[in-house]
């Protein structure tokens, strides 16, 4: 069965730092790609941060570049997202998300990440 959980998440006032993690079970971690998505209430989900399989490449929506940072420590199956120099209009839900190919997408439930003074 396959699992993501989210966890990290929290209120930070604005210039602040946070690190959410999504551990995972149920599939070999190390081979698949995996995303971070937010949403904040009444919007869309928006793509905040991809991480490949293999070399751990990474590549972010334009708001986060240079802010944040996504990585992923295979031996825990787990999938990081660094994320400073928080802003109000970062509050969201954030939700991970294991693209397994055929088998297709498993999602989170979210962890909520609230920005402000």
């Amino acid at each position: 069965q396959v699992q993501l959980v989210e966890s990290g998440g929290g209120l930070v006032p604005p210039g602040g730092s946070l690190t959410l993690a999504c551990t995972t079970s149920g599939f070999s971690f190390s081979e698949y790609s995996l995303r971070w998505f937010r949403q904040a209430p009444g919007k869309e989900r928006q793509l905040v941060a991809g991480i490949a399989s293999g070399t751990g490449s990474s590549n972010y929506q334009h708001s986060a570049s240079g802010r944040f940072a996504a990585s992923r420590d295979n031996a825990k199956a787990t999938m990081y997202l660094q994320m400073s120099d928080l802003k109000p209009e970062d509050t969201a839900l954030y939700i991970c998300m294991a693209d397994l190919g055929e088998r297709g997408f498993y999602w989170g439930q979210g962890t909520q990440v609230t920005v402000s003074s």
